[in-house]
């Protein structure tokens, strides 16, 4: 089968050639997808896309015009799908559901710590020879309430971690686990009483209808004047206009993120010369409690490896004639 990689990424593509082991025709393309790149998909089968792609109805009608039947994604989200358009042409579509949560999980920790214990600046300061310890003071984890908002795999490995170090966990989600009370002391409990107990919140969700700007202002209200929240899962899941209003107020004490909400069009490409005409990502990034990181948390050796692996399995079965377990539907 002939594959085109989309997005492809210099870092990525060792453990994709690894994963296809010569079986697939592949191809790759820096572009993101979109309706002008879309036209690069002549004569492939299949597209591999990643999150910042725009697989939008009139991309998935054009790849289907051009004769693409299959989409396989190198994510566990999907939201940048138009599902009912892909099942309407006919087209095949498969994520990795999972591939390494603790990739997720040690990235959302490393923010809160690095936020916490002031790293990025006390890293400045010694590079430039000062060695004071001014403005540096930070906090035990060991003895905070850690509200963790979804409890799935990687919200799991996010509970065992904070057990870990001695902190008090609240959770929310659709379908608790209650093995979690058990190993790890978790209580679950409303989102609004997360909001409003937690020194520390940090989301392990999906993006979905139901839960597009679940951090709204009525919640960032409820919450402790000192709270960090994490957001390691997506950007829209926090509506940051009402954010940055919070962090303007000193109404909550720092924000830590791997996502934003609109991440196309800034994200994964170098804009240190042009710059980014995104103002509130622009305001976002101007705070000194906010820490921003490019979307890497799902980069590790391992979580990539296991990303190329399912990315194949699913094209394999299709090849095969067969569904792949990953298939998405509407």
């Amino acid at each position: 089968m002939k594959l085109l990689v989309y997005s492809a990424k210099d870092f990525e593509i060792p453990f994709l050639n690894d994963a296809n082991n010569k079986i697939h025709k592949v191809s790759y393309t820096k572009d993101a997808l979109n309706s002008e790149t879309a036209i690069q998909a002549v004569g492939y089968m299949a597209v591999s896309i990643f999150s910042g792609d725009d697989a939008s109805s009139l991309v998935l009608e054009k790849l289907s015009d051009l004769g693409v039947r299959y989409i396989s994604l190198r994510s566990a989200g999907y939201n940048n799908v138009h599902l009912k358009t892909a099942q309407k042409f006919g087209l095949k579509v498969a994520n990795v559901p999972e591939y390494s949560p603790y990739s997720i999980a040690e990235h959302a920790v490393a923010l809160l710590q690095a936020l916490n214990r002031k790293i990025i600046l006390a890293n400045r300061q010694v590079h430039s020879y000062n060695f004071l310890q001014n403005n540096l003071m930070g906090f035990d984890l060991n003895g905070k309430t850690v509200g963790i908002v979804g409890t799935g795999k990687i919200g799991s490995v996010m509970a065992k971690i904070m057990n870990g170090f001695g902190c008090k966990i609240l959770a929310n989600d659709l379908k608790p686990d209650y093995r979690l009370v058990q190993l790890y002391d978790l209580t679950y409990t409303s989102l609004d009483e997360i909001c409003k107990q937690s020194d520390i919140i940090s989301l392990h969700i999906p993006l979905t209808q139901e839960n597009y700007y679940l951090i709204d202002k009525q919640k960032l209200a409820l919450m402790k004047q000192e709270v960090v929240l994490i957001n390691t899962a997506r950007g829209a899941l926090v509506e940051t206009k009402e954010l940055i209003n919070a962090l303007e107020k000193n109404a909550i004490g720092g924000y830590c993120t791997d996502v934003y909400e609109k991440e196309i069009g800034s994200f994964f490409k170098d804009n240190s010369t042009a710059g980014i005409k995104d103002r509130l990502l622009i305001k976002l990034l101007s705070f000194p409690n906010v820490l921003l990181t490019p979307h890497q948390g799902f980069i590790t050796k391992e979580a990539l490896t296991n990303i190329a692996e399912v990315t194949f399995e699913n094209l394999n079965s299709w090849e095969e004639g067969k569904s792949s377990k990953n298939e998405l539907r509407s």
